[in-house]
């Protein structure tokens, strides 16, 4: 029995049963049950009455219904028998004619239907690919400096933070050779404490002058080889020279603004001349405004009088330029800076730049090629978090201040230099430090302080009746038996005593009480300056005479005993303060 012959069912023709398989794009012979097929010729076993062994189509299987299969290649099919018959082979009698269903031919829109999921997948497959591998390059452009503990390890999106941003006057980079001190080693020549509030409603941007009078601390430094180096530190210098100078490096500068303001910073930014070249051109210039034509041969600036469209070289010349405005010094160009910034900052987070594709990845290879940041945030998930968080902030509540100065009287009638205004500063410091804002909040903030000054309001103890037990929960070393010896010598708070150090370090101090002690609490927070939001409600412990006590938990943030840690109400107002929202122009 040949090919065709094999399996036949009475009057069905094996050339009915070959189907393509639309899979494998092959013929296939599909034979029923009933009528396996051999591997060697031998006698046809007769299909039963019930017609099970008329042909199926691909599509007519049934569940659970088991076929066997022999595949061939489509050139190598026998002709159909309607072929064959128009060939001369004589027709079969009707009535010897099986029934047979009509082939279901695949929807032509299920096809593409079919075609556009496989393509839609692929797409999404290389996307996200190519998403992951864009992201590692755009990982493998920052570059980063270990400063030790001078700032923090990571970043929370949950706390407020400060983002010491640094302009070096490096001439690294294309086409900076021919500016002036062209060996430089990159000192901080242009400085700005961001500090981010912690519920993102504000934040304030101080610049820090380059030529203000500072101790610069000892700084230990990592070296290339992984020892650790500890400059020392110098007094009576220019506060550029915390960068660069006898290699330091951005940790000393860190460690010098909290040596100068009181205020820890958690993070730095390093920017040369060519991140403001790269970045202006990334958004496709920055407006700026100018109340005079200006021709500056110095800085190569010029610019007629009004608004004008900065980028790239341009750019850079208004940040650079000292005798175009003001009286030619270093405070009047922190104004242009600052103006600068404002301006860079609307552009960044306008929806020209935020809905153009180009623009984004222009922006995002020019600011991961030109920063240099401290391995606390040096991966492309961590600068995008912190980037959404400052994003939160409205403009209009991103406040840029200078460090109130006064002439440096060293100087004689020459004013080179300048020194911290100690009457105006402390004030400024303390507003950043307290996480008060410099422009109007939502009413929100302004309600959860009204709450935590309302548990200070009520009956208050005689000092006398205070009983409290002093931990030291992150102050420094002796600060609990300093505030004892305060407490009991100057306050009359006789019912106290050193309780040591407390089981882990907290950021801020904390006084807890039982609900009979609010009174106590009342006044002992009085007495030492304590915010409402440092009073946590909760269960009174045992003293050492077996009575029950308060735990005053002194955190991080305590300032020495007598020192008060309640916020001010607001900030002080500060001599040419502007906020990110405004367009003024330089005069």
């Amino acid at each position: 029995m040949d090919a065709q012959g094999r399996g036949r069912a009475d009057n069905i023709d094996p050339a009915d049963q070959w189907v393509l398989n639309p899979n494998t794009g092959e013929y296939e012979l599909r034979l029923s049950t009933s009528a396996p097929q051999s591997s060697v010729p031998g006698p046809r076993r007769p299909a039963s009455r019930g017609g099970t062994g008329a042909p199926r189509r691909l599509d007519d299987s049934k569940p659970g219904e088991t076929r066997e299969m022999s595949t061939v290649r489509a050139g190598n099919v026998p002709p159909p028998r309607s072929a064959r018959r128009r060939g001369g082979e004589p027709e079969a009698p009707q009535g010897r004619r099986a029934a047979r269903r009509p082939a279901k031919k695949k929807s032509k829109a299920k096809k593409i239907l079919a075609w556009t999921a496989g393509g839609t997948a692929f797409v999404l497959v290389a996307v996200g690919t190519a998403g992951y591998l864009y992201l590692k390059h755009l990982e493998g452009n920052i570059s980063s400096t270990d400063v030790g503990d001078a700032g923090s390890k990571g970043f929370s999106k949950d706390e407020a933070f400060n983002l010491l941003v640094i302009g070096t006057d490096k001439r690294t980079g294309k086409g900076n050779e021919g500016y002036g001190d062209k060996g430089s080693v990159g000192h901080a020549d242009t400085d700005i404490l961001l500090h981010v509030s912690k519920d993102r409603t504000n934040a304030t941007a101080m610049s820090i002058p380059r030529d203000l009078i500072v101790n610069v601390p000892d700084c230990p430094t990592k070296q290339p080889d992984g020892s650790t180096k500890v400059i020392p530190g110098t007094e009576n210098v220019r506060f550029n020279t915390s960068l660069g100078q006898d290699g330091r490096d951005p940790g000393c500068t860190m460690r010098t603004v909290e040596e100068v303001t009181g205020i820890h910073v958690d993070h730095f930014m390093m920017a040369d001349f060519n991140a403001v070249k790269t970045l202006s051109s990334a958004v496709g210039g920055v407006e700026v405004c100018v109340t005079h034509p200006v021709n500056d041969k110095e800085s190569h600036l010029k610019l007629p009088a009004g608004k004008s469209r900065v980028s790239g070289e341009q750019a850079l010349a208004f940040v650079r330029t000292r005798h175009s405005f003001g009286n030619h010094g270093d405070l009047d160009r922190i104004k242009v800076q600052q103006q600068f910034l404002g301006s860079l900052m609307r552009e960044m987070s306008s929806s020209d730049t935020l809905t153009n594709p180009s623009k984004l990845l222009d922006l995002a290879e020019a600011a991961t090629k030109a920063l240099t940041v401290d391995t606390g945030i040096d991966s492309i998930s961590t600068l995008k978090d912190m980037a959404l968080e400052i994003k939160k902030v409205p403009p209009k509540n991103i406040s840029f201040v200078t460090v109130p100065v006064v002439d440096n009287p060293a100087d004689g009638v020459v004013h080179k230099t300048v020194i911290v205004n100690q009457t105006a500063a402390p004030q400024v410091f303390d507003a950043i430090k307290s996480d008060v804002s410099f422009t109007e909040v939502k009413k929100k903030q302004k309600q959860a302080k009204d709450a935590q000054a309302a548990l200070l309001n009520g009956t208050r103890s005689a000092p006398s009746e205070v009983r409290v037990r002093i931990l030291n929960g992150g102050a420094e070393g002796g600060s609990a038996q300093q505030t004892l010896s305060w407490l009991q010598t100057s306050k009359g708070v006789l019912k106290s005593e050193n309780a040591g150090n407390a089981p882990a370090e907290l950021k801020n101090t904390t006084l807890e009480y039982a609900p009979d002690q609010a009174a106590q609490a009342r006044e002992l927070a009085a007495l030492m300056g304590l915010p409402g939001s440092a009073l946590k409600p909760g269960k009174s412990v045992i003293n050492s005479q077996g009575l029950p006590a308060m735990t005053l938990t002194l955190g991080k943030d305590f300032k020495g005993a007598g020192v008060s840690l309640t916020a001010p109400a607001k900030a002080p107002k500060v001599d040419g303060a502007s906020t990110a929202n405004e367009a003024k122009c330089a005069s």
